[in-house]
């Protein structure tokens, strides 16, 4: 019995000497290895902004994270103090609290796993798919890519909106904006360029500024039900969001983009709205008293925005080939477009798609006003067969305009000016297009050939939508190689156009004899 027992008492001597050794090489390991932690205090809080003393080695753009768990970005490094922009909310923090530098710059996850996700901007998701697990991440300021290692842009981003197509035309890694007053479809042009991609190869990026959360909410149902969520990402920040969430939001979208770039894949990237970013870098940099220039905005806000739309562009062969569309969108006051944020962005893009309120009252949808709108390169990329059948088509709707203006004075006019007038009314009628219903190519230039070749005068202006929608039906049916043609960016023939031409005055001819039956 008491041999047993001594037994176990060795054994239980053995077990603790194995124990204790272990345990003195782990602290042998570990021994020699100093963890240096810059641990700093909140001095002041503000509303999205706090101040930091106590981090002499932060860098700019550091993430630092708040003993509340609260998250903010180093904003302007001072002799004093740090300037702390807050990304998460800052009522989480309070005055004396522990601040730790994480030695990393703001950074988002990219990679496949962001498509078809709902995420805040530092790519934590918000919607019910469940965690994000991504490889790759991706810091959100980039340089923009160098002059050498660009492309022309000479492929065009078919919108599937006609106005746009054939008067505006977009090229794949051009910069062109969206402006108008508030309610003017500013948002209905973007969603309808991304569902146009549901079938294509274009990813599509949805950044949200400042927006409504259920805007944001309508949005992302359009995506679900036209079939297109899937290839596209939604970054998100609210207005009820702190003013940096809002700042940092377009600047993590583009370089989720910039991921799919470097494959060489197409990205089409739509930041909604400029002006609401524009406003909270302001608000910001009032609150962190820095000294305040044209409208109050900062002195450096023209270079926020250009350092960030720089970033599209068409990459070169050597570079992968791959483009990153940006549409950006700026709201207007009361038609003021020459206003201090809408001529910054103008000068930085490379066109806009400017949206009437007149237009809009009028039930003219899209509301885009053709005469001040305009496209600087995407004309290069836009295909040879909408420079056929609508090469005049934007100089004379434009005219078109101003005259029907001048009419409204109640002047005599002649008969060649009552025919132009009469043109134009059906060219309008011809370019209204309901939302969600983006056209194809094909469509598109068999409409345009029935009102170039004059096929549509003699209509009524009610007729128009009706007759419309039977040419692109028969010519589906009809000339199904010459339709799939004109999708492949193929010109046409005399004879095709002529045979184009036959088909819609056959059609023409028969809505004008229904109408004569009724009658």
């Amino acid at each position: 019995m008491s041999s047993e027992k001594d037994v176990n008492i060795d054994q239980l001597i053995s077990a603790s000497r194995e124990s204790a050794e272990r345990v003195s090489h782990e602290v042998d390991a570990k021994a020699g290895r100093l963890v240096v932690s810059e641990v700093g205090r909140v001095t002041y809080v503000g509303d999205g902004v706090a101040r930091v003393d106590g981090l002499p080695g932060v860098a700019s753009r550091e993430i630092l994270e708040f003993e509340s768990g609260a998250r903010g970005t180093a904003f302007s490094l001072l002799e004093e103090d740090v300037a702390v922009m807050m990304i998460d909310r800052s009522e989480l923090v309070s005055a004396g609290e522990r601040v730790r530098r994480t030695g990393r710059v703001v950074s988002v996850p990219v990679g496949d796993a962001m498509l078809g996700r709902v995420i805040d901007p530092l790519g934590r998701p918000l919607d019910d798919r469940g965690d994000i697990r991504s490889e790759h991440s991706r810091r959100i300021e980039q340089p923009s890519p160098g002059i050498m290692d660009r492309d022309p842009v000479n492929r065009p981003l078919q919108t599937g909106i006609q106005v746009v197509d054939a008067l505006v035309p977009i090229g794949r890694g051009q910069r062109e904006l969206i402006v108008g007053d508030r309610q003017t479809g500013k948002t209905a042009i973007a969603v309808d360029t991304f569902i146009n991609q549901a079938d294509g190869d274009v990813i599509c990026i949805y950044c949200a500024i400042g927006q409504r959360t259920s805007a944001v909410s309508q949005v992302v149902h359009d995506l679900d039900v036209h079939g297109v969520r899937d290839r596209s990402v939604v970054v998100v920040a609210t207005e009820d969001d702190p003013p940096g969430a809002n700042v940092v939001a377009p600047y993590s979208a583009t370089s989720i983009g910039e991921f799919f770039v470097d494959q060489g894949r197409d990205v089409v990237i739509v930041y909604d709205d400029l002006t609401r970013h524009a406003r909270c870098y302001r608000e910001l940099s009032l609150l962190l008293r820095r000294p305040p220039a044209r409208e109050a905005y900062p002195g450096d806000i023209f270079y926020v925005h250009s350092r960030l739309l720089e970033r599209a562009t068409q990459m070169d062969a050597e570079h992968g080939g791959g483009s990153l569309t940006a549409l950006p969108v700026v709201e207007t006051e009361e038609e003021n477009i020459s206003a201090y944020i809408p001529t910054n962005l103008i000068s930085i893009t490379d066109g806009q798609i400017y949206l009437s309120p007149r237009l809009n009252e009028q039930g003219v949808l899209p509301a885009v006003d053709v005469g001040r709108s305009v496209s600087r390169v995407g004309g290069s990329a836009q295909a040879p067969s909408y420079h056929e059948v609508a090469g005049d088509l934007r100089l004379s709707y434009s005219q078109f305009e101003e005259l029907e203006n001048f009419a409204r004075f109640g002047v005599r006019l002649d008969e060649e000016t009552q025919r132009t007038l009469a043109r134009g009314r059906r060219v309008r009628e011809l370019l209204k297009q309901p939302q969600y219903e983006p056209l194809p190519v094909a469509d598109q230039i068999v409409a345009l050939t029935a009102v170039a070749e004059g096929a549509l005068d003699d209509l009524p202006l009610e007729r128009i939508a009706e007759t419309k929608r039977r040419i692109r039906e028969r010519f589906r049916e009809e000339q199904k190689e010459l339709a799939l043609r004109l999708e492949q960016r193929e010109p046409l023939s005399e004879e095709e156009h002529a045979g184009m031409v036959e088909l819609i005055r056959a059609v023409v001819k028969g809505m004008s004899s229904g109408d004569e039956a009724e009658a």
